[in-house]
């Protein structure tokens, strides 16, 4: 909600604040007036999990009072709602400050009487959803900005169960951060050593790698073919130790490193985005791969929950797959793999985001297994696995922005297994005289060809937030009577959930005759509106460059 920017900064210049803060405000207001407002018009809001955005002063921005006030506000929350033994698992990601906001989130929690588990330095996301569930813990906080310019951090709060905190929790917690407006609110108590705080390593990592191999599918298919050869890159994160560990306990003999990219290094000095969705990042991967002749390029982003590839197609040339593409193969194999094993019995069941392609769908009906559909982000495939816990077994979940996850382990996007399954389903379709690739058209030749991708238009600031909302609010009033020349035929609107069965949210969905949808959202996480095209059908190729030149202007 947009506030009186300058009384905010005011405040902030005669309150409780450290001398450096107020002296960067002030260079702030002379220097930059557009920065100025953006730093303070509103407070930084909980989107997809938890806080996030760029780091500096202000209340719009990652800093140790925002972070300290936020872990106040989830500290009440916890003390309010919970009773028993009260402890919270904490890790951290390789981006700058990332470990100065733990510490500031370990001290705040421990100064309120909860007992701190903290890892002893960078470790995935999807480990530390791993260890709630390990350590019996009331929640999580994992400090990352995920996928984002190295400007950025985030502040992502998981749930008992593993999961990230949805309906109600989330808009509880934000009414509890909201309570606390000034640092002096904050029961703040340094701590280095500390009986509260019990640091987790190498015995947590253990646990997570055994229960991670545990999913393997095809071991005699990997020692058959454990020449094939990877390239993997973990774009200076958190995936640079265990995802490697994970292919060698797979038996695979044959993994190459980026060794600049190995440096975990919160400036991402050899990309220009840590983010394995974009071609760019994953081009020193792929000069690795050429001089070594690998079969497959991995790539993970810094918190290693998201996982990109590359494959070699009929001309050996070096292809990247997009998040649809790569979850349709794995979703491909691993059903394959449970009906050859026969573990199908009716009772299980995948997970997809409604922005996701509906590939997925179709592959888990011919499989006899159902499909949920969830809204866009994994905290709602989580939800869905905690809902039907006793009534189904959740086989793999997926969404098309490249997080995947497999099994009941861990309760959000996991790398280090999409990884792994990757990596066997090399070899099993080595096994068939396949390529990934080659793979990937036979599953086309037997559903019928897809293609999607996303364009996001980027709007920075006060007056960007307005205009996307401008963008939804005519969309919703003038919505499009057809899609490249096929009649809409649906139109869904993801703000009435009487409709949908969903959580209210600010989503738009636009279905043709043909079988084409557009999808619209505002991100929860960045200043941008995402448009997701999905084309069906011969010609999805020219279609697909139909519905952006429709949509985006």
């Amino acid at each position: 909600m947009a506030q009186d920017y300058k009384e905010v900064a005011r405040q902030w210049l005669e309150g409780d604040f450290d001398p450096e803060t107020k002296c960067k405000i002030i260079e702030l207001r002379n220097n930059d007036p557009a920065g100025f407002e953006d730093a303070f018009y509103r407070n930084l809001e909980f989107g997809t999990g938890g806080l996030r955005g760029i780091m500096g002063v202000g209340t719009n921005r990652m800093n140790k009072y925002t972070v300290g006030m936020a872990t106040q506000g989830l500290a009440n929350y916890i003390k309010s709602h919970v009773s028993g033994d009260l402890s919270v698992c904490i890790s951290f990601d390789s981006r700058n400050n990332s470990k100065l906001f733990a510490k500031i989130t370990a001290d705040v929690l421990i100064s309120n009487g909860i007992k701190v588990y903290l890892f002893d330095n960078i470790r995935p996301t999807p480990e530390l959803s791993y260890a709630i569930r390990l350590k019996g813990a009331v929640a999580g906080v994992m400090v990352t900005a995920s996928h984002n310019p190295k400007e950025y951090n985030g502040y992502k709060v998981f749930w008992s169960d593993g999961g990230q905190i949805t309906s109600p929790v989330d808009t509880e917690i934000v009414a509890e951060v909201a309570k606390i407006t000034d640092p002096s609110q904050v029961k703040f108590t340094p701590t280095d050593d500390c009986a509260e705080i019990e640091m987790m390593g190498s015995e947590v990592d253990e646990r997570y790698l055994s229960d991670i191999l545990s999913l393997t599918l095809s071991p005699e298919a990997c020692a058959r073919h454990r020449d094939l050869k990877f390239v993997y890159t973990p774009l200076h994160g958190c995936g640079v130790r265990l995802v490697p560990e994970c292919l060698h306990r797979l038996g695979f003999e044959h993994v190459y490193h980026v060794p600049e990219q190995d440096i975990s290094d919160g400036d991402f000095p050899t990309v220009v985005s840590p983010n394995p969705e974009e071609p760019a990042a994953m081009k020193m991967a792929l000069e690795v791969a050429e001089r070594e002749g690998a079969d497959v390029v991995l790539a993970t982003d810094p918190d290693a929950d998201r996982m990109g590839i590359a494959v070699r197609d009929n001309e050996g040339r070096m292809v990247q797959l997009n998040g649809n593409q790569t979850a349709s193969i794995m979703t491909y194999y691993i059903l394959s793999r449970w009906k050859e094993l026969g573990k199908l019995d009716g009772t299980k069941y995948i997970v997809k985001t409604i922005v996701t392609t509906e590939l997925l769908r179709e592959i888990a009906s011919s499989f006899g297994v159902k499909c949920y559909d969830v809204l866009t982000g994994f905290k709602y495939i989580a939800e869905v696995v905690k809902r039907n816990e006793g009534k189904g077994e959740f086989i793999c979940g997926g969404e098309e922005s490249f997080g995947f996850n497999v099994g009941q382990f861990v309760r959000d996007k996991d790398a280090q297994i999409a990884c792994s399954i990757v990596a066997e389903c090399a070899a099993w379709a080595a096994d068939q005289g396949l390529t990934l690739y080659q793979l990937l058209q036979k599953i086309y030749s037997e559903y019928g060809y897809r293609k999607e991708s996303l364009t996001s238009l980027v709007r920075k600031g006060k007056t960007g937030a307005e205009e996307i909302q401008g963008i939804m609010a005519d969309m919703r009033n003038n919505p499009p009577k057809e899609l490249v020349g096929s009649p809409v035929v649906k139109v869904i609107d993801y703000l009435e959930p009487e409709k949908t069965g969903q959580p209210k949210s600010n989503v738009l969905q636009f279905f043709d005759e043909a079988g084409d949808v557009v999808s619209v959202r505002p991100s929860g996480t960045e200043p941008k509106i995402k448009f997701y095209f999905g084309a069906k059908g011969a010609d999805a190729d020219d279609k697909l460059v139909a519905l952006k030149n429709q949509f985006v202007k």
